[in-house]
C-alpha cells in the first residue's frame, strides 16, 4: 500500500451561519443575504473550535453567506478561502418567495404541481444531482489537504444528502429530520480515497435559537420558509 492509500484526510463540511433574512424568504441561490450579526457571532465559535486542527485547506460555496463563514476559519490558518460552485445551495423552484401554506407559495393552486413527486424531488435540483457534485467537491477538498484537514462550507440540503448517500440512506426525507443545523460540523474522514467514518458536531450550538437546532419542532404558528 502507498502512503497516499493510507493517508488519514478529514473533510469537514460546514453549514454557514444564521443570515439575514427579514423578510422570512426562501432565498435559495439568490445573491445579497449575508450574514447576521449572531451569524458572524457563530463562524467565529467555529474558527475557535477548529483553531487547533490541521487544516490547510478551506472552501466555500460561493454565495455570500458561506464566504462570509469560511472568512474566520481561513484567517486563523494563514489561508485563503477557495470558491467551489460545486457547494452551493440546491436550485429550488420556490427561491425568492416566502413559503407557507397559509401566507406563502403553498396558497397558490398553480405552485402545487411542483409537491408531487418528493422523491425526485419535484419542486427543485434532483437528489442525486446533489449527491455528483457534492461528492465531487469533497473530493476535490480531499485531494487539496491530502493528509491534513478541509472545511468546505455549504448549505444544509446539500450537506445533508451527501451525508445520507454516503451512510447509504434513502434520499428523500422528512426536513425536519435532517441532522445540520446552523454553523454545524458534517465530517468525512478518508483512508486513502474512501470514506471510513463520518462524524456531526455542533461548536456553536450555544448561539442557535433552539427552534433552529437540529430536529427541533417548528415554533407554532412560523410558515415562512428560509434558505439554507
Amino acid at each position: 500500500m502507498t502512503q497516499s492509500e493510507n493517508d488519514i484526510t478529514v473533510v469537514h463540511v460546514m453549514r454557514h451561519g444564521e443570515v439575514h433574512n427579514p423578510e422570512g424568504v426562501l432565498y435559495g441561490r439568490l445573491p445579497g443575504y449575508h450574514l447576521s450579526d449572531l451569524g458572524r457571532r457563530m463562524a467565529d465559535r467555529v474558527a475557535e473550535h477548529l483553531a487547533d486542527r490541521d487544516i490547510t485547506y478551506v472552501v466555500a460555496s460561493p454565495l455570500e453567506r458561506a464566504q462570509e463563514t469560511a472568512a474566520p476559519i481561513a484567517k486563523a490558518h494563514g489561508l485563503d478561502v477557495a470558491s467551489d460552485e460545486r457547494l452551493i445551495e440546491a436550485a429550488n423552484v420556490f427561491q425568492g418567495k416566502t413559503f407557507g401554506v397559509g401566507d406563502g407559495a403553498l396558497r397558490k393552486p398553480g405552485n402545487w404541481r411542483h409537491l408531487t413527486n418528493p422523491f425526485r424531488p419535484s419542486w427543485g435540483e434532483p437528489y442525486v444531482d446533489q449527491v455528483v457534485r457534492m461528492m465531487a467537491a469533497l473530493g476535490r477538498a480531499r485531494d487539496a489537504a491530502r493528509g491534513h484537514e478541509a472545511v468546505c462550507v455549504s448549505h444544509q440540503l446539500p450537506i445533508w444528502i451527501a451525508r445520507s448517500f454516503v451512510e447509504r440512506r434513502r434520499l428523500w426525507h422528512d426536513p425536519r429530520r435532517r441532522q445540520c443545523t446552523l454553523a454545524s460540523l458534517t465530517s468525512f474522514t478518508f483512508r486513502g480515497d474512501r470514506i471510513v467514518s463520518v462524524g456531526y458536531s455542533e461548536p456553536a450550538r450555544d448561539l442557535v435559537p433552539p427552534h433552529l437546532r437540529a430536529g427541533a419542532k417548528p415554533l407554532k404558528g412560523a410558515s415562512k420558509g428560509y434558505g439554507a
